[in-house]
């Protein structure tokens, strides 16, 4: 197995003395893992950071052991880890990345939406933008796994015009008059994650606990779950933000 790309770092721990292990999220080959020797040198830790994008070259003799990884730094996101909010996001963002996707199967739709959060997250004017961008990654990543909502039409009436809930139980759109009666027992579907566009911290909110509700009952469960507390982590930096 001989691999040479550019990935996006999104996890790394630490194997024996020196060493770590980096699961790197590739364009065209997924998410990958590796042995980085002297991974946690002062050379090699500003390198193997999550949000920053490395070139990186896999090397292993099978494809079933765990090939060695040499990486170099392409793009660091390291300075933004100095500020609380985009610190938690990239932690967030990334840590989902490495924990939802199976190793080695391709989502390169998931890259590119993981590449254009970190961007925004990077270049975006206030952490509003930036967290909207976030309810929509975590939302395709939903789809890419299986578990995608269905937003197009209104489950009860077929109307696709002003879809205003998500049901809790099947994940399809409600209309806002077949909704309304039963508001307290649905989710609020946010209008940016349908017609686009910029959200206010209050639709934001609700994007966030639309994606919540699924990625913890249908994706992060037993183990996977304690990732969520990272995401917990997030949403209280960004109500602090929001005022």
């Amino acid at each position: 197995m001989h691999l040479t790309t550019e990935a996006i770092v999104c996890g790394v721990i630490q194997h024996g003395e020196t060493g770590t292990v980096a699961r790197l999220l590739t364009p065209a080959d997924g998410m990958q893992p590796g042995y980085v020797r002297g991974g946690r040198s002062r050379r090699l830790r500003p390198v193997l950071v999550p949000g920053n994008v490395v070139r990186a070259e896999y090397r292993s003799r099978t494809d079933t052991q765990l090939a060695a990884l040499t990486v170099e730094l392409v793009t660091s996101r390291a300075p933004l880890l100095a500020e609380p909010a985009a610190a938690a996001a990239i932690e967030w963002a990334t840590a989902l990345a490495a924990t939802a996707l199976p190793e080695a199967q391709a989502y390169p739709r998931v890259h590119a939406a993981l590449d254009g959060t970190l961007t925004a997250i990077e270049s975006a004017p206030s952490a509003r933008v930036w967290a909207a961008a976030l309810v929509r990654y975590e939302l395709l990543l939903l789809a890419e796994l299986g578990f995608g909502l269905d937003l197009s039409a209104c489950v009860a009436t077929g109307r696709r015009e002003d879809l205003a809930y998500v049901s809790p139980k099947s994940g399809a759109a409600v209309s806002r008059a077949a909704g309304d009666p039963y508001a307290d027992r649905l989710l609020r579907l946010p209008a940016f994650l349908i017609a686009g566009g910029d959200a206010d911290w209050d639709a934001i909110e609700d994007g966030f606990r639309l994606t919540g509700h699924f990625l913890g009952r249908d994706l992060l469960t037993e183990r996977r779950a304690r990732v969520l507390a990272a995401r917990e982590r997030l949403i209280a930096r960004l109500q602090r933000a929001a005022g």
